[in-house]
């Protein structure tokens, strides 16, 4: 298991606020959410709800305006600079809506790069994305990025998501840009890519059709509200 604590849950969230501007209403206000690991978990909400806002501050690209984040037991916003850099790259998978592949590199190479992070020695780097391309049926894995199937292109996004075997993996809204059958086959990789490898998934996504998928959906307006009752 790729946690850095294995007994802790793979997230933790404690009295979590953040607001773009000092003394604005938060944008984000979750007084407690944990998921234990290997489980996937969905957020949902609707537009300006938050729900991007949530996994940049999970991820640590954004610093919360109060409260604490924990990923496997270390807490992500009590690290700084490289070392928060480090610890995302080698505990924390991002799936992004628009892919976010680098253009004119191979398929291959995209998965690679998320390896630059990790602890897996260089040598073992071209295989072991090879192996993980073939097993999510991407046929042309020295093809650049850019000229692949968009189905094609998330199953990249996949493997560069899971190939250093994390902790936890962020879906931002992943089926957004597909249409039905292809945001079904989309969830069908990233649910079991996760499972195969017990990374914890935490789905952020405004489609209704998406929670049937998910034993653990959480509302970003009913986690909101629970603060508010327990501050009233």
């Amino acid at each position: 298991m790729p946690d850095p604590d294995a007994q802790s849950p793979a997230l933790r969230i404690r009295s979590l606020r953040f607001a773009y501007t000092p003394g604005a209403p938060p944008v984000v206000d979750i007084p407690e959410l944990e998921l234990a690991p290997g489980r996937q978990m969905l957020l949902t909400g609707g537009s300006g709800s938050g729900k991007s806002t949530v996994l940049q501050l999970v991820s640590g690209l954004l610093d919360p305006s109060s409260g604490e984040v924990w990923v496997g037991g270390t807490n992500i916003h009590g690290l700084s600079g490289a070392r928060r850099d480090a610890f995302r790259g080698r505990h924390i998978g991002m799936i992004f809506q628009t892919f976010n592949l680098l253009h004119g590199f191979s398929a291959i190479e995209n998965v690679m790069a998320a390896l630059m992070f990790s602890d897996v020695p260089r040598s073992e780097h071209r295989d072991r994305s090879r192996s993980l391309l073939d097993d999510l049926g991407v046929e042309r894995i020295d093809a650049p990025a850019e000229t692949l199937s968009i189905g094609q292109q998330q199953r990249v996004a996949v493997a560069r998501a899971v190939v250093v075997e994390p902790a936890l993996v962020l879906a931002d809204e992943p089926t957004a840009s597909l249409d039905p059958d292809n945001a079904a086959q989309a969830l069908d990789v990233i649910q079991s890519a996760c499972r195969d490898r017990e990374a914890a998934l935490v789905c952020v996504s405004h489609d209704p059709s998406v929670e049937s998928r998910f034993d653990d959906v959480r509302s970003l307006h009913e986690l909101r509200a629970a603060q508010q009752e327990a501050s009233a």
